[in-house]
């Protein structure tokens, strides 16, 4: 998606050979125009999955995963990190070891959200090892539903992430895949 790319270069920051902030348009203040984008273009791309419902894990994944389910006409689901007093015991959870914040959380989604025999979309903001994604497949197969496709914001293409993601036979789109972050520079993948 050429439009992400662009601000990607324009307000993404390098961190770190393996960190890309993108803080002021994805993760805690929100283009909501490139949002709505984002939605149509992961709806066109899994249109013909029949999709029943969008999940994904708090919080950065909620607005573009929002923004999906709406252009799909879905509900959107979104795994909790931690389990509250309103949750119950009802759930599904799995865990899941997050490398950029050096934690395991367990994600939790009570079993009134998804159900057996559903086609579920799961889309994030990043993939870089494949953690997020194992758990959301995790919880949708604890459902007995069907993880039908993967829809990632930004792919960093230099982990293994992708690898992880094919070897569970999964079907993934990502919007923007990075190459590199090496000194300093955000190198694309050449699609």
């Amino acid at each position: 998606m050429k439009e992400l790319e662009e601000k990607i270069l324009e307000e993404g920051i390098v961190l770190g050979p393996n960190i890309l902030k993108v803080d002021s348009f994805l993760n805690q203040q929100i283009d909501s125009e490139l949002i709505l984008k984002m939605g149509k273009a992961f709806a066109q791309h899994f249109k013909d999955k029949n999709i029943d419902k969008v999940l994904t894990v708090e919080s950065s994944g909620i607005a573009p995963a929002l923004a999906t389910a709406i252009e799909l006409g879905v509900k959107c689901v979104f795994a909790r990190k931690q389990q509250s007093l309103t949750t119950g015991d009802n759930v599904y959870h799995s865990s899941v070891y997050s490398f950029t914040k050096e934690v395991t959380n367990e994600l939790i989604v009570s079993k009134n959200f998804l159900n057996e025999d559903e086609n579920v979309l799961m889309i994030d903001d990043f993939l870089a090892n494949g953690q997020a994604a194992k758990g959301m497949v995790a919880l949708v197969r604890q459902a007995g539903a069907n993880p039908a496709g993967l829809g990632i914001v930004i792919e960093k293409s230099f982990s293994d992430g992708r690898k992880v993601v094919e070897d569970m036979g999964i079907d993934l789109y990502s919007l923007a895949r990075i190459k590199s972050l090496d000194d300093g520079k955000i190198e694309f993948v050449e699609e």
